[in-house]
């Protein structure tokens, strides 16, 4: 693995990352009620997480295969583009879309990401 493909790989990760903290971001700013705010502010991120795990991840138990996986993959990412927009970071959001069609641009020229999926 170059460094690059590295590098590459680890900004992949932590935009996974951001998807988590994005959701929670949302969720803790979705309602004016306590408990709806603890229940959306957990309760998004860890959905995320175990789709995330189960369905996409590299060594994911049920992994699916393309195209079903990106499909799933696009649209979890998605959800967190949605949710930073929904909160009222606009910025945020088209930052984050910009920083994930980077990433996976670079792993389409890296041959990180086959035609076939990761």
């Amino acid at each position: 693995m170059t460094v690059l493909e590295g590098a590459n790989a680890a900004l992949r990760f932590a935009l996974e990352l951001c998807a988590l903290a994005a959701l929670g971001y949302w969720g803790f700013r979705a309602s004016n009620d306590t408990l709806a705010e603890w229940a959306l502010g957990l309760g998004a991120p860890l959905a995320f997480a175990l789709i995330w795990g189960a369905l996409v991840a590299p060594k994911a138990p049920y992994r699916l295969q393309d195209p079903a996986r990106l499909v799933v993959e696009t649209a979890v990412l998605a959800a967190a583009v949605l949710a930073l927009a929904a909160a009222g970071s606009s910025v945020l959001a088209v930052v984050f879309m910009f920083a994930l069609a980077v990433n996976i641009g670079l792993m389409v020229l890296l041959g990180q990401r086959r035609p076939s999926g990761i």
